[in-house]
């Protein structure tokens, strides 16, 4: 079955876990939280309470049966490093990709902790991914050999991040992480952050290889400021880095007098704590950033 996504970034989404725990603000507001009521009627959500995380082994196989190449948002119901996932289930969901070379997988953790120390422990190996890949009936070995490269490169790892403390936190154990491509994704960017320290490589050294922005939905969300999402589009092309803005979210910045006199004063507010003015809009599909679509993706 093919998930269909919303998320402008990749082609579709695929959830061999589901269920998560909040631990951070960005959590507040946790769309997967959201959606989690709505899906109550399916057999594998009934009765069971968002902090329940379950891995599904039915839905490894799922990439392998998508022979168009896709873009695939790994686990957007839940983290993949999170604490009460097994690693030998890590394994099986990184020997899949492995095996569907095809596709581009795309993770995201707010846990890079766990994702440093599984990706650089102690015999992470081709070997090690043929032993998971055995359990579900493939193989990757070839004549003695064992045809994989380790990091993956078909898999991005990332980081979210919602203000200047968590890429603090996370930025630094991305760069330290073994992969193919490193990114960040600042959604709900609750905050300035400046990422420019972490943009250009040091001698050749790890940095970040490509940055999404976006605001908030739902129908609590707070507000993003246009001038931090334009502080990232502008370190971004200072790098070279590629920058994908996917949306202002339920507020829309209203940036001048001028403006807003064209709009129903009932849907303006006022946040003193970053002193600006938005309008209530419906929010979460791809927006402008200063009349353009910034939809770039690592080269």
């Amino acid at each position: 079955m093919i998930v269909p996504t919303k998320i402008a970034w990749c082609d579709e989404t695929w959830n061999p876990i589901s269920g998560c725990a909040k631990v951070s603000a960005g959590c507040k507001h946790c769309y997967a939280e959201r959606e989690w009521g709505r899906l109550q009627h399916l057999e594998n959500y009934a009765g069971r309470a968002f902090t329940d995380v379950r891995c599904h082994p039915e839905r490894l196989d799922q990439p392998l049966r998508w022979k168009r190449p896709r873009k695939i948002f790994v686990n957007s119901m839940t983290d993949l490093f999170h604490e009460a996932v097994p690693d030998e289930f890590i394994d099986r969901v990184f020997a899949i990709m492995a095996l569907a070379r095809q596709h581009t997988f795309q993770v995201l953790t707010k846990r890079p902790e766990r994702m440093l120390a599984y990706m650089t422990r102690l015999g992470k190996s081709a070997k090690l991914l043929d032993d998971a890949a055995r359990t579900m009936g493939y193989t990757f070995e070839f004549n003695g050999q064992y045809l994989v490269k380790w990091p993956l490169p078909n898999v991005w790892l990332g980081v979210s991040i919602e203000d200047q403390p968590t890429a603090d936190e996370r930025v630094p154990l991305l760069l330290q992480t073994p992969a193919a491509v490193r990114w960040i994704s600042a959604e709900p960017l609750l905050g300035p952050v400046d990422l420019s320290r972490w943009l250009a490589a040091n001698d050749g050294g790890p940095h970040i290889d490509w940055v999404v922005d976006g605001g908030e939905s739902g129908p609590k969300a707070r507000p993003m400021h246009l001038a931090w999402a334009r502080s990232h589009r502008d370190q971004c092309a200072e790098a070279g880095v590629p920058y994908f803005f996917k949306q202002t979210g339920l507020w829309q910045h209203v940036e001048s007098v001028e403006d807003s006199r064209n709009l129903p004063p009932k849907k303006l507010k006022y946040f003193p704590e970053i002193d600006a003015t938005f309008v209530r809009t419906k929010g979460g599909g791809a927006e402008e950033l200063d009349g353009r679509r910034h939809q770039e993706w690592p080269r």
